[in-house]
């Protein structure tokens, strides 16, 4: 049976580059946009790889209801085989969104929490789940502070890098402690760099061009969500399909479970018992 993957932020850049190697390797990719205008062409693309390729599923990220509706529609439909936390933002100035939460953190790092949440039976039912969060290697600028993860309220003190790497950082975190809470089940959980690629985010959070491709790019993504290779690997950072390091807090223990557990409560879902607690 081909794997059901869905893949956030699928209809640009790196995401939709993503969506179309994995259909080419058989895979039933599930598009996720903001608007039915923008995956009508990605799906078009697909089903002319795949023609099973299933609906799209359409959400605004920073909008924690619509990711729970998106998510209830995705679990409901079939088991699922990988999630692809892809989408992600680079803001030039500080916005919030309708419920107070500064929009970079929300949509680059809530909405994959509260999607992985409440994707996870569906995950758990599928042979052998993959979780996979695409981060940056801006991850290692991320300076965290639990008390203020919203970055204060200031507009002008706003940093857009600032806030992008925190909010890497915390993809890279948040996938490490997920690994440690699933090690009893047959979900894996990695984070990612997808390189150095000329994306829109690239050149409006960096005003550069990289030298790498959308293809090479979404390599590493492949590569955690479909190889055989790292199938019973979690908890890693990975740059270029090889295992990298991440920066030194992803090797606090004690920071990742209180920052496993301060983002469940962002974003009101229950968080999976470490595994003391399940003695």
């Amino acid at each position: 049976m081909a794997p059901r993957i869905l893949v956030t932020g699928a209809t640009d850049g790196i995401g939709r580059a993503t969506a179309v190697e994995l259909a080419r390797r058989g895979a039933d990719v599930i598009v996720h946009g903001r608007r039915p205008e923008r995956s009508a062409p990605v799906v078009a693309e697909l089903r002319r790889l795949r023609p099973s390729t299933p609906e799209p599923v359409h959400a605004d990220l920073g909008d924690l209801a619509a990711v729970g509706a998106m998510a209830a529609q995705v679990a409901s439909a079939a088991p699922l085989d990988v999630l692809i936390n892809n989408a992600g933002v680079f803001e030039t100035e500080r916005h919030t969104t309708p419920d107070g939460r500064e929009r970079t953190m929300a949509i680059n790092h809530d909405a994959a929490v509260l999607l992985t949440h409440a994707l996870l039976e569906a995950l758990c039912a599928a042979p052998q789940g993959r979780v996979v969060c695409v981060s940056s290697m801006a991850h290692a600028q991320g300076r965290l502070r639990l008390d203020d993860l919203d970055g204060g309220s200031s507009a002008r003190a706003y940093s857009g890098y600032d806030a992008y790497a925190v909010s890497k950082l915390a993809n890279v975190l948040f996938a490490v402690e997920l690994a440690r809470r699933l090690a009893h089940t047959r979900v894996t959980a990695n984070a990612l760099h997808p390189g150095v690629v000329s994306t829109k985010l690239l050149r409006m959070g960096f005003g550069m061009d990289g030298p790498e491709s959308l293809q090479q790019g979404a390599a590493t993504s492949v590569f955690l969500a479909l190889d055989p290779s790292v199938a019973s690997v979690s908890g890693e950072y990975f740059s270029h399909c090889r295992r990298a390091s991440p920066q030194r807090a992803a090797r606090d223990d004690e920071l990742c479970a209180r920052f496993y557990e301060e983002s469940c409560r962002r974003v009101a879902v229950t968080p999976l018992p470490a595994a003391a607690e399940r003695r």
